[in-house]
């Protein structure tokens, strides 16, 4: 496997520091860690970005957390491991990573289950965390970017 090109972030100047301000910004606040990351690698999954997906699974696992978590995140509606707000986070991160696949995008029932759990600052952080993942997960699947080849 082979990349069409260098990645797109590396190759326009300025384009990797504002991405990579976006997601600094994105994760300030009271949201965990955690959550950004398992909403990082679930858009991954969706999005079919295996530079992101390996990412996100390793980001999980460095502070510890459990095989059946990390492994389980394609089915979280039907695994026990995730908290309701890591529920409604993932939720939302499907609805904003498949805005075509409905009519209503993003849908009242997502959007009021992640609102009762988290305040307005706290939607915001999610919304441009997931977002941001999105924008990684489209250049890097554009230009077919190799998982492992930005360094381990």
């Amino acid at each position: 496997m082979q990349a069409r090109m260098g990645n797109p972030a590396m190759v326009v100047p300025g384009a990797m520091e504002a991405l990579l301000a976006l997601g600094k910004a994105s994760e300030k606040g009271t949201v965990p860690k955690t959550t950004h990351e398992l909403v990082h690698l679930r858009a991954s999954q969706i999005n079919g970005c295996s530079v992101c997906v390996d990412m996100h699974a390793r980001e999980l696992k460095k502070p510890g957390e459990s095989d059946e978590r990390v492994f389980a995140v394609a089915a979280w509606r039907e695994a026990p491991y995730f908290t309701d707000a890591e529920r409604a986070a993932l939720a939302l991160a499907e609805a904003v990573t498949r805005l075509s696949d409905r009519a209503d995008a993003v849908p009242d029932q997502v959007w009021d289950e992640a609102a009762d759990l988290y305040d307005e600052q706290e939607l915001a952080s999610l919304i441009l965390s997931i977002a941001t993942v999105n924008v990684w997960n489209r250049v890097n699947a554009a230009t077919r970017q190799i998982a492992g080849a930005w360094g381990q």
